[in-house]
C-alpha cells in the first residue's frame, strides 16, 4: 500500500519539482545563480500576493510565528495601541506577540466558530483610537474565514495600519494586497506556498515601511529588525550579493519554484480551484451527517474543513482515517479541541486528494462505529465537483 496521504492544514504533500529542487546541491548564498534565484522569488513573492513594485518582500529563515514575531516588532513601538481580531488560537498569539514589544492590546472576540464583521470592527474603531489592526485571515484552529476587504477598509478609514496573518491562507484565498491596502501580509512556507517548512515571508507596504522608518525606540529584536533585512532584499532582488545572515538556501530555491508554479496556473484560478475543492470536501462531511466548526458557511475557510466528531466518536478515530490513507489532524483551539478535527485541502491538491481524504474519513467512521452509507460522501463531493 502507498504511503498515507497527508492532509492537515500544513504541512502539505509538495509537488515533485519542488521536492527535487530540495534535494539539488546546495550552493554558495552568494553563488550568482543563487542570487538570481532569490531575486526572482522575491519578484514572484510579490506577485502572488497582488502587490505592487513599491511593496517590499521579505524571505526569512524561520517559521509563520517568525513572520508574525517580524511584523510586529517592526511595527509596535511601546504605547502603540493594537486592536487585534480575534477568531482563535492564532489570533490570541498574535496579541501575545505585540503585549511582548510593548503594544497595547484590546481584542475583538469572536465565539469559537463565529468571525468578526467589518461593522462590528467600525463600532469597536469609533470608541478609542488605535495605531493598528490585526487580522488573521484564515484561523487554523476554527477553520473560520475573515472578511479582510472590509475589515482593513473599516480600519485604514480610522487611520490604523493592518497587519494580515495569512499563514493559512496565501496563494489559496483570495488575497488583493495593493487594492485591498493591507500594509503587511505574511505566511508561511508549508502551507498552501507549497514549499516545506522553514521560511517566514512578508509583503511590506509603503505606510508600513514608513511607520517603521519613522520609530522612535530601536526594535526589540535583533534577528527582526528590518534595517538587517531590508538591505538584504533589496541586493538580491537587484541581483547583487549581500549578507547579514544565511539564507535558508534549499528551501529558497525551492520556494522559487512553487511560486513559478503557482503564477502558472494564475492567481485567479488558484482562488477558484481552491473554493472549489473546499466545496466538494464540505458537501462531503454534510453527506456524512457531520457539523462544522465555522457556523455559517459564508466565513468557512477553503483551506481547511473542520468536521464535528458524531456522538461516540473521538480523536481515536483519526487512526483508522491513517490506516484507510490520510492522514489529518485533531482539535487546536483549547475550547473546543476535543469536538472536532481537521482536514487540509490547500496548494498542489487535487481532486483525487479530495475523494481519496473522503473515502478514508468514511471508512474511519465507520470503524469508530458511526453508520455511515459507504459512497455517501464520495457522491456528494462529485456531484459538486461536476458542477
Amino acid at each position: 500500500m502507498s504511503r498515507p496521504r497527508l492532509m492537515i492544514p500544513g504541512p502539505i504533500e509538495f509537488t515533485d519539482e519542488v521536492m527535487a529542487e530540495m534535494a539539488r546541491p546546495t550552493p554558495s548564498h552568494v553563488d550568482p545563480g543563487f542570487i538570481a534565484i532569490f531575486g526572482q522569488a522575491l519578484e514572484d513573492l510579490r506577485s502572488v500576493f497582488l502587490a505592487g513594485p513599491d511593496y517590499q518582500p521579505f524571505i526569512l529563515a524561520g517559521s509563520g510565528t517568525l513572520a508574525m514575531d517580524s511584523a510586529v516588532a517592526n511595527l509596535v513601538e511601546p504605547g502603540d495601541r493594537v486592536l487585534v481580531v480575534d477568531t482563535g488560537y492564532f489570533s490570541q498569539r498574535m496579541a501575545d506577540i505585540v503585549q511582548r514589544y510593548g503594544g497595547e492590546v484590546t481584542r475583538l472576540r469572536a465565539a469559537p466558530g463565529e468571525t468578526v464583521s467589518a461593522e462590528q470592527l467600525r463600532e469597536a474603531l469609533a470608541q478609542d483610537a488605535y495605531d493598528l489592526v490585526t487580522i488573521t485571515h484564515v484561523d487554523t484552529s476554527t477553520g473560520v474565514l475573515t472578511d479582510v476587504q472590509g475589515l482593513t477598509a473599516a480600519a485604514k478609514d480610522e487611520g490604523a495600519l493592518v497587519i494580515v496573518d495569512g499563514v493559512c491562507a496565501a496563494a489559496a484565498e483570495e488575497m488583493r494586497q495593493e487594492a485591498w491596502d493591507v500594509d503587511v501580509y505574511l505566511t508561511a512556507s508549508q502551507k498552501a506556498i507549497g514549499t516545506p517548512p522553514g521560511l517566514g515571508l512578508l509583503v511590506v507596504s509603503p505606510q508600513a515601511k514608513a511607520k517603521w522608518l519613522g520609530r522612535s525606540t530601536p526594535v526589540g529584536s535583533y534577528y527582526s529588525d528590518w534595517g538587517y533585512w531590508l538591505p538584504i532584499m533589496e541586493a538580491y532582488e537587484a541581483r547583487k550579493a549581500s549578507y547579514f545572515a544565511t539564507p535558508a538556501v534549499n528551501l529558497v530555491m525551492a520556494l522559487a519554484v512553487s511560486l513559478r508554479q503557482i503564477l502558472n496556473e494564475g492567481m485567479e484560478q488558484v482562488f477558484a480551484r481552491h473554493e472549489r475543492l473546499s466545496n466538494a470536501v464540505k458537501a462531503g462531511i454534510e453527506a456524512m451527517g457531520l457539523g462544522q466548526v465555522p457556523t455559517d458557511a459564508a466565513h468557512a475557510a477553503h483551506t481547511l474543513t473542520c468536521p464535528r466528531y458524531p456522538e461516540g466518536v473521538d480523536a481515536g478515530f483519526l487512526k483508522f482515517v491513517r490506516e484507510e490513507g490520510a492522514i489529518l489532524a485533531g482539535g487546536l483551539h483549547p475550547a473546543i479541541k476535543s469536538e472536532y478535527f481537521r482536514i487540509g485541502h490547500m496548494g498542489a491538491v487535487s481532486r483525487a486528494d479530495v475523494l481519496t481524504v473522503l473515502g478514508a474519513v468514511e471508512a474511519g467512521l465507520r470503524r469508530a462505529g458511526y453508520a455511515v452509507e459507504p459512497g455517501v460522501a464520495l457522491a456528494a463531493a462529485q456531484a459538486e465537483l461536476a458542477r
